[in-house]
């Protein structure tokens, strides 16, 4: 039954396209409401159970970090002091943020350190430091005591984050650092792909939280692709929480693809950056975040 329902909306993505591709003038007008009608319709796909709300049934939304290292990218462009990421913490708070996420890579690139102990003292939420496993970065992790540490992959070359860390093959180094985190009273989450074998890796590590990916979901050409995907998280999602492990999720989600992410069950956090920061330029920060919101629980 439930391989009959995707074909046909498989079907329906198809027909839906196949309107769009007409160059009629109510076309741009409508893309919005036909993304809107495809995202609901994917969210329905992959898990039937919790699209019967009609019925009665409550999904209980994951909560939304913003992440703010955008605002630093934009101020390091030019070497100054504006924007400055704190202000930019402190709006999206006021705009409903569960919490602040910032990465302070070792290149520097955009967020600083003085951003983090700054963060550190006005945060209100939680904050969430994303840094390399390294003997400089968990330094200087224990002394700001940032609520918890996302540890994430890093290349100098790339342009962002480009996918999880491997943590199988080097689970004793990973694991030191852990150890003096944690022992330190600072949770630890793990920033992988939704494979089993790192999900195993991770509750070997006794981490507390893990945060899967989404880049390979956000970046999907067609929707095919983009369920494929979506199950590969859902079924990431079920087996870390059977492992004891608590699940974040983010890179890559906007406005139009976050839903289907936000409806997988037990996902408790989205942390969400580039496009949250690019709507802020068009109607402020606060607005952006509220937004975000909404589109996560609509």
């Amino acid at each position: 039954m439930r391989g009959n329902c995707s074909k046909y909306y498989l079907n329906v993505f198809r027909l839906i396209d196949d309107a769009s591709d007409k160059r009629t003038e109510n076309y741009f007008l409508n893309k919005s409401k036909i993304q809107n009608i495809k995202y609901k319709m994917l969210y329905l796909m992959y898990d039937p159970v919790l699209s019967t709300s009609a019925k009665g049934e409550t999904r209980l939304a994951p909560t939304l970090g913003v992440n703010i290292d955008h605002i630093a990218t934009i101020r390091q462009a030019r070497k100054t002091v504006e924007p400055d990421p704190i202000a930019a913490a402190i709006l999206a708070e006021l705009g409903g943020a569960d919490g602040i996420t910032a990465h302070l890579r070792e290149d520097r690139r955009h967020i600083q350190e003085r951003d983090i102990r700054l963060l550190r003292q006005i945060v209100k939420t939680h904050l969430n430091l994303e840094m390399a496993a390294t003997d400089e970065m968990v330094a200087i992790a224990l002394e700001i005591k940032p609520d918890y540490v996302t540890l994430v992959p890093e290349k100098r070359e790339e342009v962002t984050t480009e996918g999880g860390l491997n943590i199988t093959g080097q689970i004793p180094r990973i694991g030191r650092f852990i150890d003096k985190l944690q022992g330190a009273g600072i949770p630890v989450s793990l920033f992988i792909d939704a494979e089993p074998v790192q999900i195993r890796a991770s509750q070997k590590l006794q981490v507390k939280f893990i945060e899967l990916h989404t880049g390979r979901y956000a970046e999907a050409r067609d929707e095919a692709t983009r369920k494929k995907e979506l199950d590969f998280l859902a079924m990431g999602c079920k087996q870390a929480i059977s492992a004891g492990l608590r699940v974040n999720a983010g890179h890559g989600l906007t406005y139009r693809n976050v839903y289907p992410v936000a409806c997988i069950p037990g996902i408790e956090e989205l942390n969400i950056g580039h496009s949250i920061i690019s709507q802020a330029v068009l109607v402020g920060m606060e607005k952006a975040v509220r937004e975000m919101k909404q589109a996560i629980s609509r």
